[in-house]
């Protein structure tokens, strides 16, 4: 399964949000999963981080035309020059995306996903109809196993 994770960026992720994330990614690869993310810092590093920690594959969709701009954690950079329309890009290509922290660009994922038609879990993000909630990261995870493909 490919899964987007969603979030807020460097500087808007709490150290909290930013270990929530690193827990996902380390969860999502330990089950085989592949992240999918915009590829930068904050949220999308730290799950980077933690998928790595347990030898899974990251994907970062990057808003400029330059590799280097990914976080150390990516291992598949893709290039864009579409900026925050890159948004749509990141949410796209994941079966499921999960949403941690987040501003504006997050709601906009959120909002693309949602009429994309994909699922979307939230961990401390937009309390939104289309986003649902979790507390308990293992509940979570649990439930992104029964989500067909």
């Amino acid at each position: 399964m490919y899964v987007s994770i969603i979030g807020g960026d460097v500087g808007s992720c709490s150290d909290e949000d930013c270990a929530k994330a690193e827990e996902l990614g380390e969860k999502l690869a330990e089950n085989h999963h592949i992240l999918v993310c915009g590829g930068r810092g904050g949220v999308m590093r730290a799950a980077c981080k933690g998928a790595k920690k347990a030898n899974g594959t990251t994907i970062g969709i990057l808003p400029s035309a330059d590799r280097e701009e990914a976080n150390d954690y990516v291992d598949i950079p893709i290039v864009t020059d579409l900026g925050m329309l890159r948004n749509s890009l990141v949410v796209l290509n994941g079966d499921v995306v999960v949403a941690i922290d987040g501003s504006y660009g997050t709601l906009s994922e959120i909002c693309m996903a949602k009429k994309f038609g994909k699922k979307i879990f939230g961990l401390d993000t937009w309390d939104v109809d289309a986003v649902v909630p979790f507390e308990d990261m293992d509940e979570l995870v649990d439930e992104l196993e029964k989500v067909p493909l």
